[in-house]
């Protein structure tokens, strides 16, 4: 007699990330014992609510008006999404049983005297538009429990890419990049190491409009600078030890320009744009190399959309060649989409009252089932 086959677990994880490159959409099908990938997409922002989200990371006028009024524009914009994935998987919205959202992060401050991470869409009417139930707001109740609210894919990385033999290292380079340590026989760590894309992204958009170096090719045709990558690398933030994040509201273009601005007064020197974007290049792989180095671990998976650049992950090579460097396309997840799983899998933890946070990453006092649900 054959046993019946187990029911389906169907969920949607969407991730708007620290790029603003736009909207990462997954469906995820929890039932086997490894996730299976059903469906993905990209839904790329309208420019004008790009250039918004981007202006509300940071203290502006009329705020919360304009806060209020693109909330209601990226829930609509979110919803397009999930619709776009059904209609493109067959799948009928009935079968899903939640949407798993991360929102767009317009402030993380997790050292403020208050410490909070506020990440805005308005879920109430994103499950309206899809007459699905939604599931977010992950954050905050990490940082009510002592935590950092971030990062907190490490519990979904330990999930399924976690090795009783090897030690790994899950590095996500997205605007900011983060690094899971699944160590055998040891807990979970993980933080932020610092800039992933962000200043990358910032930094060619500033000087050829584009809204990213495709393949690290501007980084690649500059040189390295030493005295900046030295001046970069002095900020405190590289100093601390875990628990630590940190957003693009802290490494954004000032902070970039004011670095740019010392240099110049110390040295009265300016390299070339093309040797500055080899140094931002070399500075995020520092960072990161800085922060794996202190573990030992052998093997590095990469994933986001640094995945994607060749000249970093070069960089990252030539900085740890203790470590073989992959992407997790070799753990059976294409690196684009590890991310958006990551909180559809929040999403069902949510429904299984299983832990989506790691103490030992955020710093909360207690392992805890995170977000909120919305019901349309």
């Amino acid at each position: 007699m054959t046993a019946a086959p187990t029911a389906e677990a169907l969920y949607i994880g969407i991730m708007s990330g620290t790029s603003l490159d736009g909207v990462d959409v997954v469906l995820v099908d929890f039932s086997p014992a490894y996730p299976n990938l059903i469906h993905s997409l990209c839904l790329p922002y309208p420019a004008e609510l790009k250039a918004e989200l981007a202006l509300l990371a940071q203290p502006g006028a009329n705020e919360i008006e304009r806060l209020g009024l693109a909330e209601a524009d990226l829930a609509a914009c979110y919803a397009s999404a999930v619709q776009l994935l059904l209609q493109q998987s067959g799948i009928d919205r009935s079968r899903i049983l939640a949407i798993g959202c991360h929102g767009q992060t317009i402030r993380h401050r997790p050292n403020a005297r208050q410490p909070f991470s506020y990440q805005i869409g308005d879920q109430h009417r994103l499950a309206m538009l899809t007459q699905i139930p939604v599931i977010a707001d992950f954050r905050r109740k990490d940082i009510a429990y002592g935590g950092q609210g971030a990062p907190l894919v490490p519990a979904f990385h330990q999930a399924i890419f976690a090795s009783k033999e090897h030690g790994r290292c899950i590095l996500n380079i997205g605007g900011i990049a983060n690094i899971t340590l699944l160590l055998p026989h040891q807990q979970v760590q993980g933080f932020d190491t610092g800039p992933g894309n962000c200043l990358l992204d910032n930094w060619i958009e500033l000087q050829q409009g584009k809204a990213y170096d495709a393949n690290g090719a501007f980084a690649a045709s500059g040189k390295l600078d030493a005295a900046l990558l030295g001046l970069l690398l002095s900020d405190a933030y590289f100093r601390q030890t875990g628990p630590k994040s940190t957003g693009r509201e802290y490494f954004q273009l000032n902070w970039l320009q004011q670095q740019l601005q010392q240099l110049e007064a110390l040295t009265g020197h300016m390299p070339a744009p093309a040797d500055i974007q080899r140094t931002l290049s070399r500075f995020t792989a520092g960072t990161i190399a800085l922060a794996v180095s202190r573990f030992v671990v052998s093997e590095v998976y990469v994933c986001g959309g640094g995945a994607h650049n060749a000249m970093l992950l070069q960089d990252l090579a030539e900085l740890l060649p203790q470590c073989q460097i992959n992407t997790t396309a070799s753990l059976g997840i294409h690196p684009d989409w590890v991310e958006a799983m990551a909180f559809a899998w929040l999403a069902y933890a949510y429904d299984e009252q299983i832990p989506g946070n790691v103490p030992a990453v955020t710093g909360a006092s207690e392992a805890l089932v995170l977000g909120v649900r919305y019901t349309p």
